[in-house]
Protein backbone atom coordinates (compact mmCIF):
# COMPACT_ATOMS: atom_id res chain seq x y z
CA UNK A 1 0.00 0.00 0.00
CA UNK A 2 1.65 3.58 -0.75
CA UNK A 3 1.82 5.36 1.99
CA UNK A 4 1.54 9.64 1.87
CA UNK A 5 4.63 11.72 3.69
CA UNK A 6 5.52 15.14 4.21
CA UNK A 7 9.16 15.86 3.44
CA UNK A 8 9.94 15.76 7.30
CA UNK A 9 8.86 11.80 7.74
CA UNK A 10 11.21 10.64 4.62
CA UNK A 11 14.03 12.23 6.32
CA UNK A 12 16.99 13.70 5.03
CA UNK A 13 18.15 13.47 1.62
CA UNK A 14 14.55 13.11 0.12
CA UNK A 15 13.95 16.91 0.59
CA UNK A 16 15.21 19.35 -2.24
CA UNK A 17 15.13 22.27 0.61
CA UNK A 18 15.13 23.09 4.64
CA UNK A 19 11.28 24.04 5.32
CA UNK A 20 12.23 27.73 5.81
CA UNK A 21 13.49 27.84 2.31
CA UNK A 22 10.60 25.87 0.95
CA UNK A 23 8.14 28.16 2.92
CA UNK A 24 9.80 31.23 1.21
CA UNK A 25 9.88 29.18 -2.11
CA UNK A 26 7.24 30.31 -4.90
CA UNK A 27 6.76 28.10 -7.89
CA UNK A 28 4.52 29.44 -10.63
CA UNK A 29 3.02 26.06 -12.45
CA UNK A 30 1.96 26.62 -16.23
CA UNK A 31 -0.73 23.69 -16.54
CA UNK A 32 -2.75 25.00 -12.87
CA UNK A 33 -2.11 28.98 -13.46
CA UNK A 34 -1.33 29.38 -10.26
CA UNK A 35 1.98 29.25 -7.74
CA UNK A 36 1.92 26.09 -6.00
CA UNK A 37 1.14 25.83 -2.34
CA UNK A 38 2.85 24.87 0.65
CA UNK A 39 1.86 21.65 1.02
CA UNK A 40 2.23 20.96 -2.87
CA UNK A 41 6.07 22.12 -2.57
CA UNK A 42 6.19 19.50 0.86
CA UNK A 43 4.09 16.61 -1.15
CA UNK A 44 6.51 13.13 -1.47
CA UNK A 45 4.37 9.92 -2.10
CA UNK A 46 6.65 7.00 -1.23
CA UNK A 47 6.09 3.95 -3.53
CA UNK A 48 8.22 1.40 -2.02
CA UNK A 49 11.98 1.20 -0.27
CA UNK A 50 14.96 0.65 -1.67
CA UNK A 51 15.14 -2.96 -0.82
CA UNK A 52 11.72 -4.00 -1.32
CA UNK A 53 12.10 -2.42 -5.01
CA UNK A 54 15.26 -4.77 -5.16
CA UNK A 55 13.70 -8.32 -3.76
CA UNK A 56 10.79 -7.07 -6.60
CA UNK A 57 13.75 -6.72 -9.36
CA UNK A 58 15.69 -9.57 -8.13
CA UNK A 59 13.67 -11.61 -6.22
CA UNK A 60 15.74 -14.61 -7.74
CA UNK A 61 19.09 -14.03 -7.00
CA UNK A 62 20.62 -16.10 -3.93
CA UNK A 63 22.87 -12.72 -3.56
CA UNK A 64 22.98 -9.27 -4.31
CA UNK A 65 25.98 -7.16 -4.13
CA UNK A 66 26.46 -3.29 -4.68
CA UNK A 67 29.26 -1.77 -6.12
CA UNK A 68 30.13 2.15 -7.58
CA UNK A 69 30.83 2.66 -11.24
CA UNK A 70 32.67 5.62 -11.67
CA UNK A 71 33.05 7.60 -15.01
CA UNK A 72 35.89 8.99 -16.73
CA UNK A 73 35.43 12.25 -18.42
CA UNK A 74 35.86 10.08 -22.00
CA UNK A 75 33.46 7.67 -20.54
CA UNK A 76 31.12 10.32 -19.54
CA UNK A 77 31.58 11.83 -22.66
CA UNK A 78 30.40 8.98 -24.51
CA UNK A 79 27.46 7.89 -22.43
CA UNK A 80 26.24 11.28 -22.92
CA UNK A 81 26.76 11.22 -27.00
CA UNK A 82 24.96 7.97 -26.68
CA UNK A 83 21.69 8.73 -24.55
CA UNK A 84 21.26 12.80 -26.43
CA UNK A 85 21.56 14.53 -22.74
CA UNK A 86 24.25 15.83 -20.50
CA UNK A 87 23.67 15.09 -16.78
CA UNK A 88 26.11 16.24 -13.47
CA UNK A 89 27.01 12.86 -11.99
CA UNK A 90 30.09 11.42 -12.11
CA UNK A 91 29.29 8.04 -10.16
CA UNK A 92 26.38 5.38 -9.48
CA UNK A 93 26.05 2.93 -7.71
CA UNK A 94 24.25 -0.43 -8.85
CA UNK A 95 23.01 -3.57 -7.85
CA UNK A 96 24.16 -7.00 -9.19
CA UNK A 97 21.62 -10.33 -9.02
CA UNK A 98 24.05 -13.43 -8.64
CA UNK A 99 22.99 -16.90 -8.49
CA UNK A 100 25.72 -19.73 -8.51
CA UNK A 101 28.46 -17.85 -10.53
CA UNK A 102 25.70 -16.67 -12.93
CA UNK A 103 24.63 -13.15 -12.86
CA UNK A 104 20.76 -12.77 -13.08
CA UNK A 105 20.89 -8.99 -13.91
CA UNK A 106 21.21 -5.88 -12.26
CA UNK A 107 19.57 -2.99 -10.56
CA UNK A 108 20.24 1.06 -10.56
CA UNK A 109 18.57 3.99 -7.87
CA UNK A 110 18.57 6.98 -10.37
CA UNK A 111 17.65 10.75 -9.26
CA UNK A 112 16.39 12.79 -12.31
CA UNK A 113 13.78 15.78 -12.16
CA UNK A 114 10.24 15.88 -12.80
CA UNK A 115 8.55 19.27 -13.23
CA UNK A 116 9.37 20.96 -10.55
CA UNK A 117 11.56 18.69 -8.32
CA UNK A 118 13.45 14.73 -8.43
CA UNK A 119 12.26 11.83 -8.08
CA UNK A 120 13.57 8.26 -7.57
CA UNK A 121 12.99 5.16 -9.17
CA UNK A 122 14.93 2.09 -9.58
CA UNK A 123 15.55 0.75 -12.93
CA UNK A 124 15.78 -3.31 -13.71
CA UNK A 125 17.71 -4.51 -16.20
CA UNK A 126 18.67 -8.40 -17.57
CA UNK A 127 22.01 -10.15 -18.09
CA UNK A 128 21.82 -9.65 -21.73
CA UNK A 129 20.86 -5.93 -21.39
CA UNK A 130 17.51 -5.83 -22.06
CA UNK A 131 14.91 -3.71 -19.02
CA UNK A 132 13.14 -6.09 -17.42
CA UNK A 133 11.39 -3.42 -14.37
CA UNK A 134 11.00 -0.11 -13.57
CA UNK A 135 9.30 1.06 -9.93
CA UNK A 136 9.06 4.37 -8.68
CA UNK A 137 10.02 4.65 -4.87
CA UNK A 138 9.64 8.30 -4.14
CA UNK A 139 7.69 10.92 -5.87
CA UNK A 140 7.81 14.70 -5.03
CA UNK A 141 5.62 16.45 -7.53
CA UNK A 142 1.63 17.36 -7.05
CA UNK A 143 0.69 15.76 -9.57
CA UNK A 144 1.65 12.48 -12.20
CA UNK A 145 1.95 10.03 -9.94
CA UNK A 146 0.36 8.00 -12.25
CA UNK A 147 4.15 7.26 -13.40
CA UNK A 148 4.31 5.15 -10.52
CA UNK A 149 1.38 2.44 -11.95
CA UNK A 150 2.50 -0.74 -13.36
CA UNK A 151 0.38 0.16 -16.38
CA UNK A 152 2.14 2.88 -17.62
CA UNK A 153 5.91 1.93 -16.18
CA UNK A 154 5.10 -1.67 -17.75
CA UNK A 155 5.75 0.01 -21.27
CA UNK A 156 9.63 0.17 -20.77
CA UNK A 157 9.93 -3.67 -19.90
CA UNK A 158 11.68 -5.15 -23.39
CA UNK A 159 13.53 -1.96 -23.78
CA UNK A 160 17.16 -2.12 -24.83
CA UNK A 161 19.85 0.75 -25.60
CA UNK A 162 18.54 0.37 -29.74
CA UNK A 163 15.16 1.59 -28.78
CA UNK A 164 14.49 4.86 -28.67
CA UNK A 165 12.81 5.33 -25.30
CA UNK A 166 11.13 8.49 -26.32
CA UNK A 167 7.23 10.33 -26.25
CA UNK A 168 5.84 10.22 -29.06
CA UNK A 169 8.14 7.54 -30.42
CA UNK A 170 7.97 3.74 -28.15
CA UNK A 171 6.51 5.50 -24.88
CA UNK A 172 3.21 6.93 -24.49
CA UNK A 173 2.84 9.58 -22.71
CA UNK A 174 0.46 10.86 -19.42
CA UNK A 175 -1.22 13.97 -19.92
CA UNK A 176 -0.44 16.32 -17.29
CA UNK A 177 2.59 14.78 -16.47
CA UNK A 178 4.97 15.21 -19.65
CA UNK A 179 8.34 16.19 -17.49
CA UNK A 180 7.92 13.10 -15.27
CA UNK A 181 7.42 10.75 -18.04
CA UNK A 182 10.26 12.48 -20.06
CA UNK A 183 12.46 12.50 -17.06
CA UNK A 184 11.71 8.62 -16.37
CA UNK A 185 12.40 7.70 -20.14
CA UNK A 186 15.85 9.08 -20.17
CA UNK A 187 16.68 7.92 -16.76
CA UNK A 188 15.85 4.55 -18.21
CA UNK A 189 17.91 5.03 -21.20
CA UNK A 190 21.03 6.00 -19.28
CA UNK A 191 20.89 3.50 -17.34
CA UNK A 192 20.79 0.60 -20.27
CA UNK A 193 23.72 2.71 -21.73
CA UNK A 194 25.55 2.24 -18.23
CA UNK A 195 24.84 -1.48 -18.25
CA UNK A 196 26.09 -1.73 -21.96
CA UNK A 197 29.25 0.19 -21.09
CA UNK A 198 30.26 -1.29 -17.95
CA UNK A 199 29.33 -4.60 -17.96
CA UNK A 200 27.70 -5.72 -21.18
CA UNK A 201 30.67 -4.86 -23.57
CA UNK A 202 33.57 -5.58 -21.50
CA UNK A 203 31.87 -9.54 -21.50
CA UNK A 204 31.25 -9.66 -25.21
CA UNK A 205 27.46 -9.17 -25.19
CA UNK A 206 27.30 -5.53 -25.60
CA UNK A 207 25.14 -3.81 -28.02
CA UNK A 208 28.54 -3.54 -30.25
CA UNK A 209 28.19 -6.91 -30.53
CA UNK A 210 24.91 -7.49 -31.16
CA UNK A 211 25.18 -4.79 -34.07
CA UNK A 212 27.52 -6.24 -35.84
CA UNK A 213 26.25 -9.59 -35.82
CA UNK A 214 23.08 -7.82 -37.79
CA UNK A 215 23.62 -8.60 -41.09
CA UNK A 216 20.87 -5.89 -43.00
CA UNK A 217 23.26 -3.84 -44.95
CA UNK A 218 23.22 -0.76 -42.48
CA UNK A 219 23.61 -1.12 -38.93
CA UNK A 220 20.80 0.20 -36.22
CA UNK A 221 21.23 3.72 -34.09
CA UNK A 222 22.31 3.18 -30.94
CA UNK A 223 21.80 6.95 -29.86
CA UNK A 224 17.84 6.89 -29.84
CA UNK A 225 17.98 8.89 -33.09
Amino acid sequence: MRRIFSCFAIGVGLCLASPLSVKAEKVWDNDLKRYLTEAELNHAEVFMSEDEAIKVILPKSQRVRKEVIQLSQDKKDLIEQRIGWKFPEDAFEIYIGETGDKIDGYAMVHNTIGKHKHMTYMVGVDSNGTCSDVELLVFREARGSEVGRKRFNVQYEGKTVFDPIRINKDIINITGATMSVRSISAGVKRVLVLVDEFYLKPAGIGSDTLAAKKDKGFLPSIFGN
